[in-house]
């Protein structure tokens, strides 16, 4: 099988080695160039068109969410993971509008990434497939908010993402009307807070929940995530 092709977009060289550096830990990607501006990522894309493209938001010329339309004129097929530090409101939901594929905030561990690139990866074979489509590969591509995941959805989970806890994750999530962090969703359901917080990310990824912060007086913002009703 050929390996899926892929473009590094982002200033800092370093953070585009670390970026390379974990795509070659992961089977089947290649990272055939990095562009450090937008400018000299449309010049690439002038001489060929990735699978997939790893974007960072703040870039000398142009934000990211702003290069997507340019990109998406030269390399339609190109999809986008926007692996940035941004958060802002007006950015993510540029981004949500834009189709882009997900959504990773930096600083992140080599796992998230792996993570969103096998999950990636699953939905590009799904699209090269000729066969006719079954209903829980159609709901893979455009996941819905339901109470629970069948048995036979299993199959289409991530490593590290199980059916069972899956479905208590989202029974809690939906009975809780004001959200819950990923600490809150451990401790009721019996899961470390680091696993409770890969399944609450695995659900906004698949645009089956999305996170609100919430700013107290001192410290980190808190992440509540909800259940889209």
């Amino acid at each position: 099988m050929t390996n899926i092709e892929v473009l590094v977009i982002e200033d800092d060289v370093r953070v585009a080695d670390v970026h390379r550096r974990f795509l070659d830990k992961i089977e089947g990607f290649t990272v055939i160039a990095c562009a450090n501006t937008g400018e000299e990522a449309l010049d690439w894309l002038q001489s060929f068109s990735p699978q997939l493209i790893l974007l960072d938001v703040f870039l000398p010329d142009i934000l990211g969410v702003d290069l997507i339309d340019k990109i998406n004129t030269i390399s339609p097929t190109s999809s986008i993971i926007l692996i940035t530090a941004a958060t802002e409101a007006h950015i993510v939901q540029k981004a949500y509008r834009k189709n882009v594929t997900d959504y990773i905030l930096k600083p992140f561990t080599f796992d998230q990434l792996k993570e969103s690139i096998e999950k990636f990866r699953y939905k590009h074979l799904l699209l090269q497939n000729n066969e006719k489509f079954t209903q829980e590969k159609l709901q893979y591509l455009w996941p819905k908010a339901t109470s629970s995941i069948s048995e036979d959805t299993q199959l289409l989970l991530p490593k590290g993402i199980d059916l069972t806890t899956m479905n208590h994750v989202i029974n809690y999530l939906s009975t809780m009307k004001g959200g819950s962090t990923a600490e809150l969703l451990g401790k009721n359901i019996g899961v470390s807070r680091s696993t409770a917080r890969r399944y609450l990310e695995f659900l906004v990824t698949q645009k089956q929940a999305y996170i609100e912060l919430t700013y107290g007086t001192v410290g980190r913002p808190e992440r509540r995530y909800f259940i889209f009703s």
